[in-house]
């Protein structure tokens, strides 16, 4: 392409158009400054340069908005509108390059470059041409857009450039693609572009023609069913029928109206309902918002039942039921008396804690009987997921609520009594911590308005009353334990024991053996035996146990004819369960050197401990065995460093450290022991084996020793008492510290123990050692 002139041209910018050399068109111009150009360049030789704006929002352009290569073209005909504008038809003439821009003040002129094309074609134009015109061709064909007429004109050209220009017109594509056409100057290069994008075009289409078929199919079947449906529909109706979707539709908006909901809530499920009726039965979306709807129909918003506010006659449905458990029993009728008195009273939280077997579980049932309220009870033991508690959000598969929001829809009542089964087994992961959701659903100042990631609105729980068991508070959060009204339940006296298997367990064994009172029969020794020497416990489950063995010999011997009624005394218990498991009474028979009895706390009750101490000559070397804790450890160094410093006084050796190795054990070596209250044990055992003066076999004692022999308070003081009860002690020595926890002592236990109450490790020598020592 060769440059043929340099000229002066008025200016004729476009918006979303362009014009290719030897294109006709027609043209509406409204601008002021265009109509200005338009009507120097009629005066002058009707010739005008026209290039693309690259912006068409622009309405006033400069020269940094339009493209440089533009078409000189000749005005044909011009005609006024009756609006203002002006039709021009043009016809272009030659490519062209603005050189330079002449600012005119009502127009825009420029001095342009244009650009004559040769006429004659090579070998490689000509299969080029070919080429196009094919694939143009097959283009016509496929699309709906241009008709054959437009290929007949376009394949009558024998120019290249001509011909590639004329087919950029007719295809539909961007703005900036025909004017990089415009652009290339070089015709090989322009014919491999037009070759190129009609090859994408065409692929274009042919994959819109796969769209369109598949769309028109799913069309049709979607109108199928449309159809089917609403003749479904008016036969329903014709039969005065209410099946079908539109019936459960109608069947669910009623329920709604009736369950009770706050408005905000109601809002939420019509909502959901509206979308429900919409969503094609067939996709997956239907199933899942019926089901939440399902979910916050089931849910109690208004249900309660009527609280039996009398406090005698809840009183005698937890004595009927329960033996002892006094403090707890108390609790359970304040809250009665307060909500009779004020008729309006936020649930308690209440935390039974205590050992195994002791009932706690079975108490919340009673009280849920004796408020006449519903029983719901949610196991926490294992979760470790914040999810458990809160719910899943509807975005996850299989999403559903949280065990909250389930056991108040198994409940059915807005005010159950609601069990927080095992609260200090719960741990945390990666998932969250449950024991933090926790949180907000055991504090009465925000429990009214708990919020689940699945029901995602407001639920009040303010009125249910909620009852956590525990083996172990120290497992608990202390954020949770701070929400919560501990109350322990530190287990049963022998005497307690006897009367709920009289009272309760015998005879609830015995209906699920199938005996009758004159099949089987216990006498109170052999319910003494059992408790002694067949179970060590706080509880009363391994009790339970034992008489369930009883229960199934005895049905044995009777359906077998071999016996018609059984009676179990203390001579013949041996028969039904065996060899005796557990010595009753003193672990020693004798009052041994460097043997001292302590007591012990554990999750399961209290239990004794046997410290043993043994002298060896060696060099001062202090031995700990019997698997004791970090704790029990450091308390008999203390005790070592306590008797090196007194050792005068005590009448020993001073330099023993030097002579003797020291071994202290704990025997049961494979259980693990640990706690803050063995030190006064192990020091008057060391003291013992030191000096050769016996320790009381009678004695059993429990409290931490300081360096300077003051001997400090302890927990646990009712399970150690009982401990002690159980293994025969007589005497029992504690800090004087804990002089007001005595009270919590049953009096049957306070009447066969006596208590000594000591400050300083010296007192604790004279009551424990059988002679003198300070």
């Amino acid at each position: 392409m060769a440059k043929t002139e340099t000229k002066i041209v008025p200016l004729l910018p476009l918006r979303g158009l362009l014009v290719y050399p030897t294109m006709v068109l027609h043209l509406d111009v409204g601008r002021e400054k265009s109509v200005q150009a338009l009507e120097k360049a009629m005066m002058d030789d009707h010739t005008i340069f026209l290039t693309t704006q690259k912006e068409i929002s622009i309405d006033d352009p400069t020269e940094d908005d339009i493209y440089a290569i533009g078409t000189l073209t000749k005005i044909k005909q011009m005609l006024k509108l009756p609006n203002g504008t002006i039709r021009v038809l043009v016809e272009g003439l030659k490519r062209g390059s603005i050189e330079k821009f002449i600012d005119e003040e009502s127009y825009m002129s420029v001095e342009v470059t244009t650009f004559e094309e040769r006429q004659e074609k090579d070998v490689e134009e000509e299969a080029l041409m070919r080429t196009a015109l094919d694939y143009f061709e097959q283009y016509i064909k496929m699309s709906k857009k241009l008709t054959s007429e437009t290929f007949a004109t376009v394949a009558d050209i024998d120019e290249p450039g001509r011909l590639a220009d004329l087919i950029a017109s007719h295809l539909p594509i961007k703005l900036k693609d025909k004017q990089h056409i415009l652009e290339t100057f070089h015709i090989k290069d322009r014919l491999n572009t037009i070759i190129e994008i009609i090859h994408n075009e065409k692929e274009v289409l042919q994959l819109e023609k796969k769209i369109g078929q598949r769309v028109k199919r799913s069309m049709e079947r979607t109108q199928k069913e449309y159809y089917l449906r609403e003749q479904m529909k008016a036969i329903q109706k014709e039969l005065g029928e209410k099946e079908g979707k539109v019936g459960e539709i109608e069947g669910l908006k009623e329920k709604i109206s009736q369950s009770g909901m706050p408005e905000h809530v109601q809002k939420t499920a019509l909502k959901e309902l509206d979308r429900y009726e919409k969503v094609p039965s067939s996709s997956a979306e239907s199933a899942v918002i019926r089901n939440y709807i399902d979910w916050l129909l089931s849910l109690p918003w208004s249900e309660a039942t009527e609280d039996r506010i009398d406090v005698r006659v809840a009183e005698e449905v937890l004595h009927e039921e329960h033996y002892g458990l006094d403090k707890v029993k108390e609790r359970v009728l304040e809250y009665l008396a307060v909500q009779q008195l004020t008729n309006s009273l936020k649930g308690p939280i209440l935390c039974l804690a205590g050992p195994p077997g002791v009932g706690k579980t079975s108490l919340a049932r009673s009280i849920a009987k004796s408020l006449n309220r519903n029983f719901v009870r949610v196991s926490l033991g294992g979760v470790r997921d914040e999810s458990e508690i809160r719910g899943h959000r509807r975005t996850y598969v299989g999403a559903m609520p949280g065990r909250i929001i389930q056991g108040m829809k198994k409940a059915g009542t807005i005010n159950p009594v609601f069990l927080l089964d095992e609260i200090d087994k719960m741990s945390a992961d990666f998932r969250g911590d449950p024991s933090a959701a926790l949180l907000e659903v055991l504090d009465p100042e925000q429990n009214y308005n708990f919020s689940d990631h699945y029901i995602e609105e407001p639920y009040d729980l303010s009125k249910v009353m909620f009852i956590a068991t525990a083996n172990n508070l120290a497992t608990i959060p202390g954020p949770l334990r701070d929400r919560m009204e501990i109350i322990t339940i530190a287990g049963y006296t022998e005497v307690e024991k006897i009367n709920i298997g009289k009272d309760h367990l015998l005879p609830k064994q015995m209906k699920e053996h199938g005996l009758k009172k004159s099949h089987l029969q216990l006498r109170d020794d052999a319910f003494q035996s059992i408790i002694r020497y067949y179970t060590r416990e706080a509880g009363v489950r391994g009790f339970e146990r034992k008489l369930a063995a009883i229960c199934r010999k005895a049905a044995k011997l009777v359906v077998t004819g071999e016996r018609k009624r059984i009676i179990i005394t203390e001579k013949n218990i041996e028969d039904y369960l065996g060899k005796r498991l557990f010595r009753y009474g003193q672990a020693e028979h004798k009052d041994q050197v460097g043997v001292a009895t302590g007591l012990a706390y554990t999750t399961v009750g209290g239990d004794t401990l046997s410290i043993e101490v043994s002298l060896s000559p060696g060099k001062g070397k202090l031995i700990l065995t019997g698997k004791l804790g970090d704790v029990m450890k450091e308390s008999a160094q203390a005790a070592f460093s306590y008797i090196r410093t007194r050792a005068e006084d005590l009448k020993i050796d001073p330099d023993f450290h030097e002579k003797n190795d020291i071994h202290i054990h704990v025997p049961e070596g494979a259980v693990p022991k640990d706690g803050p209250s063995a030190g006064i044990t192990m020091a008057t055992a060391l003291i013992s084996a030191l000096t050769g003066i016996p320790v009381s076999r009678h004695v059993g004692m429990t409290g931490e020793i300081t360096l300077r022999g003051r001997v400090l308070p302890i927990g646990g003081l009712k399970e150690k008492a009982l401990s002690a009860h159980r293994a025969g002690l007589k005497k029992v020595i504690l800090p004087k510290d804990n002089e007001k926890d005595l009270e919590e002592i049953p009096e049957s236990v306070r009447n066969e123990l006596t208590f000594v109450l000591v400050s300083h490790l010296d007192e604790v020598l004279q009551h424990a050692l059988v002679g003198e020592v300070v």
